[in-house]
């Protein structure tokens, strides 16, 4: 009888473990790409997840509006002005699996992209354009940065 009661409690022990690898909650702003066998099966959320344990594997996404600092850049004006720049990018996920999907991190490709963009275009311009056209040069930044994150989702 003692057996019985050792083994009965070892398979519960063991069917607590396995339904808390099972079960995942999802918030409101968050949805999970699911991964079965390493094969893209489906997106949930937001709420309760079931997923078969050492099978299925998820990876949430925030689907918030995300701040992302730029690390301030050094760049030279097509004048030959040496200029310190700031700046910060506002962007969200429109689609969670392209996000996952596509591209290896899409936080830190985003903002190496920001990066390279805000060089190119602060490069080509003066340093009386920089003062004085900023609302142009922030759309020509906004376009560059879209087109190329587009694919990412």
């Amino acid at each position: 009888m003692e057996v019985v009661i050792g083994v009965l409690v070892v398979l519960l022990f063991f069917g607590l473990i396995v339904g808390a690898l099972s079960i995942r909650v999802l918030r409101e702003y968050e949805r999970g790409v699911i991964f079965r066998l390493g094969r893209l099966i489906a997106t949930k959320g937001p709420g309760l997840i079931l997923l078969i344990p050492l099978v299925d594997r998820i990876v949430k996404v925030d689907l918030r509006t995300v701040t992302l600092n730029i690390p301030p850049q050094e760049v030279i004006t097509r004048d030959n002005v040496p200029c310190r720049v700031n700046a910060v990018a506002y962007f969200k996920v429109v689609d969670q699996n392209r996000a996952v999907v596509e591209v290896e991190n899409y936080l830190v490709a985003t903002s190496q992209i920001a990066q390279t963009a805000l060089r190119s275009v602060l490069g080509k311009a003066e340093l009386d354009q920089l003062l004085a056209d900023r609302e142009r040069l922030n759309e020509d930044l906004q376009k560059i940065i879209d087109e190329s994150t587009e694919p990412w989702g």
